[in-house]
Parts: C-alpha cells; structure tokens; sequence
C-alpha cells in the first residue's frame, strides 16, 4: 500500500488497471498512482516525445488527459469503483510552460455530493515547485453507485 492508500475505497494498482483499460487513450500515456487517499490522488505521467509540441512544451491535450484522470481517481477514492462516473464539465488554466519531463498531478475533491463531485488538480513538471497548470472539474456519479463490470 502507498502511504495514503488505507482510506482510499480503490486499491492504487485498481486504478491503473482501470485507467489504462478503461480510459485506453490515456491509459496508453503510462500514468502511473503514485499515492491515493480519501479524496486526493497524486499521478505521474512519465515524458514522451510525442507529447512534446511546437516551442517544445507538452502538448495541452496530454495534461488535460492527465487531470481528467486525476479527478476521476480522486472521486473513486471515495465512493469506489463506479466506472459510469463521468466528467461534466473541466477548465484548464496553463500558468507557465511545462518542461520536457514527466508531469505530476495531485487532485483533491472539494465537494461530494449524491450527483456531482466536484474539485480541483495542480499540475507540475517533475522536480518543480510552481504548478504549470490548474484544473476545476465536475464529475457526474450515476444514481446507481453499483460497482459496473467493463464489456469484453
């Protein structure tokens, strides 16, 4: 277990099962859950040159992906494995240029409700202090929280 994984409703390895399956366009970025408690969740998404765009910077598409996830993980880790959880609504502000390194998310939820969850992600180049993005999200969680099993 990490270090913040004991009140967490799903196990760390879960979640990057469920991510590279269930979410494979992001899965396939090889984001791996550093730590995962109630509510908060820390990732890192190793650097790949293809995700390195004009003005050599990762690509916004890549850290979007990579807070979506984040969110995603920071809601399940409290109320399970609900896969039908699904984003409603994400702003992205970039603060500052990210560098050619692995990124690193740390999301929390601010609010849980029966519907909606709600929260934010900072986002950093690996090794820096000052985020190089911030994130607010809202997830929809199904009415039925009953764990779903993913077709084959």
């Amino acid at each position: 277990m990490g270090p913040l994984e004991s009140d967490s409703a799903i196990a760390a390895a879960e979640l990057e099962t469920l991510i590279r399956e269930g979410v494979p366009l992001v899965g396939s970025y090889g984001v791996v859950v550093e730590s995962v408690g109630a509510g908060t969740i820390r990732l890192r998404m190793p650097y790949r040159e293809d995700f390195v765009r004009p003005g050599g910077t990762v690509t916004g598409p890549a850290l979007f992906g990579l807070a979506d996830v984040a969110l995603y993980g920071a809601v399940l880790s409290l109320i399970g494995r609900v896969e039908l959880a699904v984003t409603t609504s994400m702003t992205i502000n970039f603060l500052r240029r990210p560098g050619q390194r692995a990124v690193i998310a740390e999301a929390r939820v601010l609010k849980l409700g029966k519907r909606l969850a709600y929260g934010d992600i900072l986002l950093y180049s690996e090794g820096e202090d000052d985020p190089v993005a911030h994130v607010t999200g809202t997830y929809s969680i199904p009415p039925d929280r009953k764990p779903v099993t993913m077709l084959a």
